[in-house]
């Protein structure tokens, strides 16, 4: 392709903040991931598009350093700079979120199962309850417009913390569109291209993907953030993001004092809670990091203990910067729908309730009694609530067997989107949130994948040593 051909694709790719370098990486980065520079087209080699786009060198070959890491890209000596299209396996350090993942974000209508998003499949009843008892008559001189939330939804998430052994006033609180969006508002508000976000490895793919979207340099620590403060006295990043109770995908469950030991190194430090209402019934109920230090920021989310349509989220932190992400929110969003968040205000008893824990607890358990009798060499970690199971295959790479997976009807997330060292290569994730016929088809279908899976040759994935 010649360097005139990708100038134009490139358009406005200098308009952002940061680095030209980031930025070019971005620009090309999305034109990979679009199919517009398909795999195998030969890139410009860097004088020749540094000299197109009126550049230094070092800019281009720093863009293209970066997608090569990413395996994106490949480039050697003699045959140049080719698009190597999205990475599908090996060490990766920024890897892209798999399309099947953003694929099961929608119903699908071909006969493929699902075990990918990790969402309650149906509203329950209470969801129609909660509905039923608003009475929108007695809302008068009232345009409806709320940046930060209703208030009564925000002073029972409040009320709610402050429970659990953190103070919070109602001015903490801003009620998202989901936590989706809640994680979206947080990086553009704290993150600058080029800055450090530490995250675990592996963890929730949604959360990679935000920040990636304003431009960071994502650094992997094992589940917990073990070598955390290291990292921090090494290189200071502007936050990290940690899921502490019931760990996405892993279910592990970070300590009191690991909690209080991240919380102490002062940098701002994002708690994923959406999976912390999910425990099996009997388990304790820990006291989120939030309640160690004034850097800590607290997201959560309806959507994955009650339904994903139920589009309510919320971030929990000091007034100052849930002020400042009120405005960010606002230029984009005026405020969510508020009947849903009336409705969100019945609906709150129901993560401490027994229904939701014990229904969590007997889907797992069919699961795992399904995996186990079917695929004995599989691994299954022991967990005591969350959403997922993180199956270790005993050969082959989650990527190529996951191909294998769909093409019997059943599309599962390999290890890798979800872990941005690489070293996830040999799991899956498989969650348990269907219905028991459902989960036992998927396993039928998993089965017959795994019998008929060939595994790529010359690929050899050791053991990790990860903390949790």
């Amino acid at each position: 392709m010649r360097p005139i051909e990708v100038v134009e694709r490139l358009g406005r790719w200098s308009s952002g903040r940061g680095p030209l370098y980031l930025l070019l990486a971005t620009r090309l980065r999305a034109l990979i991931d679009d199919g517009e520079l398909p795999a195998g087209v030969l890139l410009p080699p860097d004088r020749a598009l540094a000299n197109a786009l009126a550049v230094g060198r070092t800019t281009v070959v720093a863009a293209y350093d970066l997608l090569r890491s990413e395996g994106r890209i490949v480039r050697r000596q003699g045959s140049g700079t080719r698009v190597a299209g999205v990475p599908s396996g090996g060490p990766v350090e920024d890897a892209p979120v798999d399309p099947i993942f953003l694929d099961s974000l929608e119903a699908r209508d071909d006969d493929v199962l699902l075990a990918i998003c990790a969402a309650p499949g149906d509203p329950p009843p209470q969801l129609a309850d909660a509905f039923a008892q608003l009475d929108l008559s007695r809302i008068t001189n009232d345009i409806g417009y709320y940046p930060y939330g209703y208030p009564t939804l925000r002073a029972a998430l409040a009320d709610r913390y402050t429970a659990r052994g953190v103070p919070t006033a109602p001015e903490q609180i801003l009620v998202t569109n989901g936590g989706q969006q809640a994680l979206s508002l947080l990086a553009h508000a704290l993150v600058s291209p080029g800055d450090q976000v530490v995250v675990e490895a592996p963890t929730y793919p949604g959360a990679l993907e935000v920040f990636r979207e304003q431009g960071a340099v994502l650094r992997g620590l094992p589940v917990g953030l073990e070598g955390f403060e290291a990292a921090v006295r090494e290189r200071r990043p502007a936050v990290a993001y940690v899921i502490p109770t019931y760990h996405n995908p892993t279910g592990a469950v970070l300590s009191s004092l690991a909690r209080q030991r991240l919380a102490a190194t002062g940098v701002p430090l994002i708690e994923d809670e959406v999976p912390a209402d999910l425990g099996f019934p009997g388990e304790p109920q820990l006291t989120p990091i939030a309640a160690y230090g004034a850097n800590v920021i607290s997201i959560g989310s309806l959507s994955k203990s009650i339904w994903g349509g139920l589009r309510i989220g919320w971030i929990r932190a000091a007034t100052p910067l849930i002020n400042r992400v009120a405005r960010l929110r606002a230029v984009h969003d005026l405020g969510g729908n508020v009947p849903t968040q009336l409705a969100a205000v019945h609906l709150l008893p129901l993560l401490d309730g027994p229904a939701l824990h014990e229904t969590l607890k007997s889907r797992h358990d069919h699961l795992r009694s399904l995996l186990s009798e079917a695929l004995p060499t599989w691994e299954l970690p022991t967990i005591a609530g969350g959403q997922c199971l993180w199956a270790r295959l005993p050969h082959g790479d989650g990527v190529s067997f996951a191909q294998t997976a769909l093409r019997h009807g059943l599309a599962i997330l390999p290890g890798t989107t979800l872990d941005i060292t690489g070293a996830s290569n040999h799991h899956i994730r498989l969650h348990f949130r269907a219905q028991p016929p459902d989960l036992t088809e998927a396993v039928h279908r998993l089965t017959k994948a795994w019998t008929a899976y060939t595994p790529p040759p010359n690929r050899i994935h050791p053991r990790p040593s990860i903390a949790i």
